[in-house]
This record gives C-alpha cells, structure tokens and sequence, in this order.
C-alpha cells in the first residue's frame, strides 16, 4: 500500500472547525485598519533573494539559516517571503508610491521561515502587517500602537503588555555596539555558543537572547537608551507622552532589539504570558533608512507586523467563538420536490444574503436526510416532500429543544419567518 501523504512539517491545514476564528480576526483586522485609513496591497510571496539580503541583514539568523531560498529556472536566487516589510518597501518603490506622498498600507498572508517547529512557530506562519511611509515624526509611531491597542480591544484579547525601547540613530548605535562588544568579548566564557557567535556577527542580538543562563550577564550589560542621540532621545519622549495621553499602559524594556537590521529609534512589541514561550503576538519599530537601502529616496517608515496563529490561539482559549452552523437544513424527497428545493434554496438565499442554509445532496430517504439535517446542528429543518410541491408550501420543523413544534407556510412566508429568526438569535 502507497505511504499517505502529509502536509510539509510545520505547515499546517486550517481545517473547518478552525476556520471560523480566522475569519473573526480577519474581519476584525479589517475593520480596524479601515477605521485609520489603512489601505491593503497584496504582494508576492516570492521575492528576489537580494532583497531580504539587504533588508534584513547578511548576518541575521532569518538570511543565514531560515530562509526557502532556491534557483529557479533561469539561474535567479529566489526566496519565499520570511516577513512582509521588505516586499512592502520594494513594491512602493516600484511603483512610486513615496514620491511626494504619505502611505498607510497594510497586508497579510503567509510567510516562511525554517524554525524548529513548536506552539505558535511554525515554517509557514501567518502574518498581518500595518506599514506607514513618509512620516518621520513620533505621532506615527504612536498611531500604529494605538491601532494595536484597539485590535486587542476589538477581539476582547487581554493579559497583554506593551514594552518599548528605542534604538536611536545609526552613528549612536554604533558606538554603542563598540562598548557591548568590549563588554561581552570580556566575558565570552559566560556566553552561549549562539552568542559567542553573534558577537562578532550582530552583538545587539545577544540583549534578545532567551536562555535563562544568560539573563544574568545581559542584564550588566551597557544600556541603549544611556547612550541614545539627543535627536532619538526627544523622539523617544514624545512618543513615551503621547501614549500616556492615549492611556496606553507601556513598559520600558532597554533589552529590546528585534532581530532585523533595518530598525531604528522606536521598537515595541506586545507580548502575553498566556501562550508560553512564543509570547510575542505583535512586533513592530522604526526603519528611516531602508527606503533609502533598496534604492529610492531617503522615505521615513514604521510599521508592525502581527502573528495571526498566536492570535487565534489566544481568541481560542477565551471561548468566545463557535463554529457557526447552518440557519437551516433543506430536505428534499422525491425526485420533484429535489428539483423544487434547489429552486426554493436559491430564492432563500436571495432574499436573506446572510443566511447559511444547507440543502441535503446525495439522495436518501426522509429519515437518513432528517439525521443529517440534527447532526448540521441547524436550528430548523425545512421539509419538501410532493405534497409540499403540490400545495405550494413547506414544512418547517424546529430541531432544538426550545423551539415550537412543526408548522406549514406558503413558500413565499418562508424568508419572511427565517428572517424573524435569525434577528431573535443575535445579541
């Protein structure tokens, strides 16, 4: 017998009895977005292999080991898509959309990234990202994390933290990145091989480190934030001021870096306790030079970019949404009344455009097709035998137990009573 085949490890189905809390996020995510003015691009999942290269950093772990990187036919080095920044930037060059302008854009879709896979970190992950070009100031930055704020509170998502820190300037950060070198170079013996590593790769992301072993000695380690330009440190206090006046809650957190190059100066993160070790729902930062990076001109930008299945798994323990079912289960029995019932189902449909109405197919007999229609979980049956057709009318027979016993309506009082029911229903 042939092996079975499985989905790629770490890249996962969504099944049906899943579906409905992506579709809940999704539509939140939309709603919200379009309350700020976020207008959506849709990107490619593939991109040149030279743009997260020079986006994201030689020397970062996503480049060196995680990427789906192949040739294609042609000999071109292409990579799927491990965060949706890079491409975001790349297509507003493209197309001239920073030319004497101001963006708010926002995305989603799937992105990859080779991880050991485990809760809420899979190979192929799904993000939506917020991205604002042409803005250099704080209140842009400031905007993003209340839009944030109001998702969470838009999905009724709580036990999350706001943290934020600032990276300053490229010239500050590198001459701070000289004294956390001579800092860690003087206690290798106490780092991780990963760090060790990156000490003379990307030392910053040494602060990001998670191994409880090496809390100790990060937490010595110089400050940023003592070491910030006055330019960074104003931008800093502002956006600090604004959330306070927003009533956003923050905590300062002088450790965090994200592991892209292309920040600068604000960098946040929302993160919860709820979800273990990936705590990390929601990341986000300043990056004024990487316009500028890919080849246009010089365009400030921030955005932030949230991971859809931490989230979804977060609206999964709160309970707070169903699998929706049917409205109503259509049997059909008999070769006229099948005919009829497809006719009735879309007249059904085209007077109520949100009811979620299941017509049986497949054949059998009254009682198998009442068995499938109590196992739909629909809260009522509609009933088509040839006596209905004659008549002009159809059955309708409640299947919880709080509802009334059976009743026979003309057909065209059908949507009338469906609609009454389905306004009785909602909140």
């Amino acid at each position: 017998m042939a092996k079975q085949f499985q989905a790629v490890r770490g890249m996962n189905d969504i099944l049906p009895g899943e579906s409905a809390l992506w579709q809940r996020l999704e539509a939140s995510v939309r709603e919200v977005l379009a309350a700020y003015d976020y207008r959506e691009i849709r990107l490619p999942v593939i991109e040149k292999t030279e743009l997260f290269a020079r986006s994201i950093g030689e020397v970062t772990d996503i480049v060196e080991k995680e990427m789906y990187t192949f040739a294609d036919r042609n000999g071109d080095s292409l990579t799927l898509r491990p965060e949706g920044t890079a491409g975001c930037a790349r297509a507003c060059i493209e197309h001239g959309l920073l030319h004497n302008q101001t963006q708010r854009l926002w995305y989603a879709g799937p992105m990859f990234r080779y991880e050991k896979p485990q809760k809420g970190r899979y190979r192929q992950f799904h993000q939506v990202g917020a991205e604002a070009y042409g803005m250099a100031g704080p209140d842009i930055d400031a905007e993003l994390i209340c839009l944030s704020a109001r998702l969470w509170q838009h999905l009724g998502i709580r036990d999350v933290v706001l943290q934020i820190n600032s990276l300053g300037s490229s010239t500050a950060r590198a001459a701070y990145r000289e004294r956390l070198v001579a800092y860690f170079a003087a206690r290798r013996d106490e780092l991780d091989e990963d760090s060790q590593r990156r000490l003379d790769t990307n030392p910053l992301r040494i602060l990001d480190s998670k191994n409880p072993a090496m809390q100790a000695v990060i937490a010595e380690a110089p400050s940023l934030l003592d070491h910030l330009d006055s330019e960074s440190r104003a931008h800093f206090e502002e956006l600090k001021a604004s959330l306070s006046a927003a009533g956003i809650a923050y905590d300062i957190n002088p450790r965090l870096v994200r592991g892209l190059d292309y920040y600068c100066k604000t960098v946040f993160e929302w993160v919860t306790e709820t979800l273990g070790a990936q705590g990390t729902i929601c990341a986000g930062g300043r990056y004024d030079g990487l316009i500028e990076e890919l080849g246009g001109q010089a365009v400030p930008g921030v955005g932030f970019a949230l991971g859809v299945e931490r989230l979804v798994a977060m609206l999964a323990a709160t309970g707070q949404v169903d699998e929706p079912f049917p409205h109503a289960y259509l049997i059909a029995v008999g070769e006229s009344a099948r005919c009829h019932g497809l006719a009735l189902a879309e007249h059904l449909r085209d007077q109520l455009p949100t009811l979620r109405l299941r017509m049986h197919c497949g054949g059998g007999g009254f009682k198998a097709q009442f068995r499938r229609a109590d196992h739909s979980g629909a809260r009522f049956a509609l009933i088509l035998g040839d006596e209905e057709v004659a008549a002009d009318t159809v059955a309708i027979k409640p299947l919880r137990a709080a509802e009334n016993g059976q009743t026979t309506l003309p057909r065209d009082q059908v949507a009338a009573y469906l609609r009454a029911a389905m306004l009785a229903e909602q909140p």
